[in-house]
């Protein structure tokens, strides 16, 4: 399985970005998909993920509203769709996958997820 996350990059205050992650070894819409994130001296943060084989998303409080995460099935690709960014949006983003069916409150927990993108930076500021 291989992951690989891009669309990363510096954006003022209120801007957006949309981050993608490539997917090879898994289909996307079979696996549960996530994003993370991780700024420097601190613990990576779950940011959003998308339950396999449903349209069931989850969102972080601090990004719901402002976040979506979306599939493309064709090109076996999730995006991370970011409006309103802000300072403290500020990290490097993973893309995750997990094969398995866990419950909800699971796909919060960066430990569920065995496979692992490279991670993208994406830096807000003005």
């Amino acid at each position: 399985v291989q992951l690989q996350a891009s669309g990363g990059g510096l954006v003022q205050p209120g801007g957006s970005l949309r981050l993608s992650c490539s997917a090879s070894g898994v289909t996307v819409t079979s696996t549960g998909m996530g994003w993370f994130r991780q700024a420097p001296g601190k613990e990576r943060e779950f940011v959003a993920a998308m339950r396999k084989g449903t349209t069931a998303t989850y969102y972080a409080q601090s990004v719901k509203g402002r976040f979506t995460i979306s599939r493309d099935n064709a090109n076996n690709r999730v995006y991370l769709q970011m409006n309103t960014l802000r300072p403290e949006d500020t990290a490097v983003y993973y893309c995750a996958a997990t094969a398995g069916n866990p419950i909800t409150s699971s796909y919060y927990q960066h430990t569920t997820y065995p496979y692992w993108g490279q991670g993208t930076q994406v830096t807000v500021s003005s």
